[in-house]
C-alpha cells in the first residue's frame, strides 16, 4: 500500500461524521471534511510516514494527497508531510509550498505552511529569507500572508530585519487577512522582543486591528 493510501485509510478510520459538516461550514470549504481534528491529522500523518525513505517519496506523496484530495484533511496531511524528515527544511519543497498556496487560497492553508517556511529559514536562512522578501510583495495576497507569518514561533531565532521587510509593504493593506497577520506576527515577536515591538508600533502606522493584536502582550 502506498503512503498516500495509508494516510487516506487512517483518516477515514478516524472520521467523525457528526463533526464534519460543522468543520466544512466554519472553513467555508468546497471540499468536504471527514471530521478529523487537526492535531489528530498531524498524529496520524506522522505515524504513517515512519520512516520515510527519501525526500522524493515525501514530496510525491504530499503532492498526490494535495492534488487528488477528496476531503480537506487529506490536504492537511499533504502539508504535514513536508514537515517530516527528510523533507523538513529542504529547499526542494518550495515549489510545492507555492503550489499549495496558489491552489488553496485560504487562511488554514497559509497558516499551516508558515511552519514549513519557518523550517526553511532555520536550515537555509539566506535563501529562505530571499524567498520571504519576494513573497511579501507578491500580487497573491495569500503568499504575502505566508511571508508575514513565516517566523511565528522562532522566538530568539527571529530575524527582526526580515520581519520588518515582510511587514513594511503590507502594514497599510486593507485586507482583513493581511491586517490580522501583521498584528499576529508582531504579537508573536513581542513574547521575545517586547521593547522592539513597542518601538515598532510607536514608529509605524498600523490598522486598528493590527495595532490591537500587536500590543496584546505588551
Amino acid at each position: 500500500m502506498s503512503l498516500p493510501e495509508v494516510v487516506r485509510r487512517s483518516l477515514r478510520v478516524a472520521a467523525d461524521p457528526s463533526r464534519a459538516a460543522g468543520q466544512q461550514a466554519y472553513m467555508k470549504s468546497d471540499l468536504p471534511f471527514l471530521g478529523v481534528r487537526v492535531p489528530e491529522v498531524r498524529a496520524l500523518t506522522r505515524a504513517a510516514v515512519r520512516p520515510v525513505a527519501s525526500i522524493e517519496l515525501a514530496v510525491s506523496a504530499a503532492t498526490e494527497l494535495w492534488d487528488e484530495a477528496e476531503y480537506r484533511e487529506e490536504r492537511y496531511a499533504g502539508m504535514m508531510l513536508l514537515a517530516v524528515p527528510p523533507a523538513r527544511g529542504e529547499l526542494v519543497i518550495v515549489p510545492l509550498i507555492e503550489h499549495m498556496v496558489f491552489t488553496g487560497r485560504w487562511w488554514d492553508i497559509t497558516d499551516e505552511l508558515a511552519g514549513r517556511v519557518r523550517d526553511l529559514l532555520d536550515r537555509h536562512p539566506r535563501d529562505a529569507g530571499s524567498l520571504v522578501r519576494g513573497w511579501c510583495i507578491s500580487d497573491e495576497m495569500w503568499l504575502r500572508r505566508l511571508a508575514i507569518l513565516a517566523q511565528l514561533g522562532r522566538r530568539e531565532r527571529t530575524d527582526l530585519r526580515l520581519l520588518t521587510d515582510a511587514l513594511e509593504p503590507n502594514r497599510r493593506d486593507g485586507e482583513f487577512f493581511i491586517r490580522k497577520a501583521v498584528g499576529w506576527a508582531l504579537r508573536d515577536a513581542s513574547r521575545t522582543y517586547p521593547e522592539w515591538v513597542a518601538a515598532y508600533v510607536a514608529a509605524h502606522a498600523l490598522s486598528p486591528l493590527s495595532h490591537r493584536e500587536a500590543v496584546r502582550h505588551l
